[in-house]
């Protein structure tokens, strides 16, 4: 993006599946110059309080936030969509506040899911099935190892460091939403739209174009075309969202310029971020807002 970044709305840390811990986080963004920064782990508020800590150490403003997994099993879109979640800092220290969301996260991933893909893919691509991709079952320590908040990408470490596979073609024909051995993981959007409409959670649907991102893109294997995400989107409309991820590494520039229609069309916050999970393939101040646009969102939390 040609503006200047001023605030890097989407990140992750070692609460979920980056690299960094929180407090590495918000110093890497103060490197970059980011006055504020979003800390969105999947589907966990761990390390938030710590993420608040280090922008009072760093003098980085941080908005912390959770980006959910939204499942959907339709007969056109079998797979995810994430939304963005975010709140003020200080909601942080309401139990009642984080309780209510860790019960709603709680239900679309952690170990049982875990289990049942390893089933699934055992069951598809085990040693003695016909399209046998692995030299043994897979196990659920084999993930449970790399983390106990498993995504795609804990998967597909496990078929590298302890299975050896190395082609990206057989990880993502293992792993992919086309794979028979696809699970998709989140809550039903239903699930989500009380606790957002309750809490007055300023949900944003993340990187909406990621999935149409022309060549090899972290996401092009996992999320829909725009088409599908075009169908859908009046769903999450109705569900209470109040912005759209313009801004994004995957997002070319006639995917922001559509992007900013259907936020006109809508009347939704334009926002933006890194999606930072590493120092080297996907770090962080790469995308993000304006400091007119993030005056905007902030007028926005609750």
């Amino acid at each position: 993006m040609d503006q200047k970044i001023f605030a890097d709305l989407h990140n992750h840390t070692t609460a979920s599946d980056g690299d960094f811990t929180p407090d590495q986080m918000v110093e890497q963004a103060g490197t970059h110059g980011i006055k504020a920064i979003g800390i969105t782990d999947h589907d966990t508020l761990d390390g938030l309080k710590t993420a608040v800590a280090a922008g009072e150490k760093y003098d980085i403003e941080v908005v912390p936030g959770v980006e959910v997994s939204i499942r959907f099993k339709r007969s056109y879109f079998t797979g995810t969509l994430h939304l963005l979640c975010y709140f003020k800092s200080g909601r942080l220290f309401d139990d009642q506040f984080i309780k209510g969301f860790q019960d709603v996260l709680a239900k679309g991933r952690g170990e049982k899911l875990v289990r049942a893909r390893v089933d699934e893919i055992n069951k598809n691509f085990g040693p003695d099935k016909k399209t046998a991709l692995l030299k043994r079952d897979l196990k659920f320590e084999d993930i449970a190892f790399f983390s106990n908040n498993a995504t795609r990408r804990h998967f597909a470490l496990a078929l590298k460091e302890r299975f050896g596979v190395s082609d990206i073609d057989i990880i993502n024909t293992i792993l992919g939403n086309n794979s028979p051995a696809y699970l998709p993981s989140g809550i039903d959007l239903e699930g989500m739209v009380s606790f957002i409409r309750k809490n007055h959670i300023l949900a944003v649907l993340a990187h909406p174009a990621a999935g149409s991102f022309p060549g090899k893109g972290h996401y092009k294997e996992v999320l829909p075309p725009l088409e599908i995400v075009e169908r859908i989107l009046p769903e999450f409309i109705a569900a209470g969202i109040q912005g759209l991820e313009v801004y994004y590494p995957g997002h070319i520039k006639e995917h922001e310029d559509l992007m900013k229609s259907w936020a006109k069309k809508y009347n939704l916050l334009l926002t933006g971020g890194s999606d930072c999970h590493d120092g080297i393939e996907r770090p962080v101040g790469v995308s993000g807002i304006s400091e007119s646009e993030y005056m905007i969102f902030k007028e926005s939390l609750a």
